[in-house]
């Protein structure tokens, strides 16, 4: 054997700009980030806290603020389950049949996301208000829809149901169908081969699906504030109580109760991380075995 040393060779590099730009890219890159995102976090915790903890304290534990708080938390709780459920159905649907309407439902799933929630709110509004076809069927039976709970859940709904549908649809399309149809032909039934097979393959894009939902739920507020009417105490989530409180000039109680706002989309972001990393980490076990 020859003991001559081989030359190490190095590898291509992927970019050819100059270090330079590259530093300068970068740099650019990470100013943006913290004026646009660090930056007015920062504030927001900063103004939350300029009289002290009592203060906050004191902002976040009126009644009104309480009542946004459970408000947000309960129209959350009731629409990411019921987007989840039809997540599921429409990627289902889209991934493991062939039919005619296919791409204009998929364009229908998109739909809020091309759609101003403003325009939302007004749409169920002119659909349930008290002139419509159906409001007067509403208001002969004594339901309220327009400023009213359900209107707020089915504005939120509106707007998160795409976020479930869309993580789910690309990860079903690449899985296919053979694994459902084995299981099939092996005599599983449909609700088996779901929960044995369908499911294990997209917990994890079902989670971070019903994360994204979950945050764009507690934070929505243009469909919201179009059809709750603002009502103190009864149809004010935690956005419109927050824009309500700086109106007057309460910007202490208002920025405290943004900060617990940003605590909960900090919350889902670490969430969202972590499901990032353990799925990461599943994909690379799957590979080594």
């Amino acid at each position: 054997m020859s003991d001559v040393a081989h030359p190490v060779t190095r590898p291509t590099p992927v970019t050819t700009e100059p270090r330079l730009a590259r530093h300068i890219l970068i740099g650019t890159v990470v100013a943006l980030v913290a004026v646009l995102l660090f930056a007015p976090l920062f504030a927001v915790f900063a103004e939350a806290l300029r009289q002290g903890w009592a203060a906050s304290i004191e902002g976040i534990s009126s009644p009104d603020a309480r009542a946004a708080i459970r408000l947000t938390l309960i129209v959350a709780a009731i629409a990411v389950p019921l987007n989840a459920v039809f997540g599921i159905a429409a990627a289902w649907a889209i991934t493991k049949f062939d039919f005619r309407g296919k791409a204009f439902l998929i364009t229908l799933i998109d739909l809020p996301f091309s759609v101003s929630p403003v325009v939302a709110g007004l749409a169920l509004v002119l659909l349930f208000g008290a002139n419509s076809w159906f409001g007067a069927w509403l208001i002969a039976h004594d339901l309220k829809i327009v400023f009213a709970f359900p209107g707020i859940v089915l504005a939120t709904m509106f707007v998160t149901f795409p976020f479930v549908a869309r993580e789910l649809i690309p990860v079903m399309m690449e899985q296919g169908r053979a694994e459902e149809e084995a299981a099939l032909t092996l005599g599983a039934s449909g609700w088996r081969v779901f929960l044995t097979v369908t499911l294990p393959n997209i917990r994890w894009a079902l989670l971070y699906g019903v994360l994204l939902c979950n945050a764009r739920a507690m934070g929505e507020f243009g469909a919201v504030a179009v059809i709750s009417g603002k009502i103190r105490g009864e149809t004010t989530t935690m956005p419109i109580m927050i824009e309500m409180l700086y109106n007057e000039y309460l910007s202490v109680a208002a920025f405290s109760l943004a900060a617990v706002l940003a605590l909960l989309a900090l919350v889902t972001l670490f969430l969202k991380s972590l499901l990032e990393w353990c799925y990461a980490d599943l994909l690379a076990a799957t590979r080594r075995h």
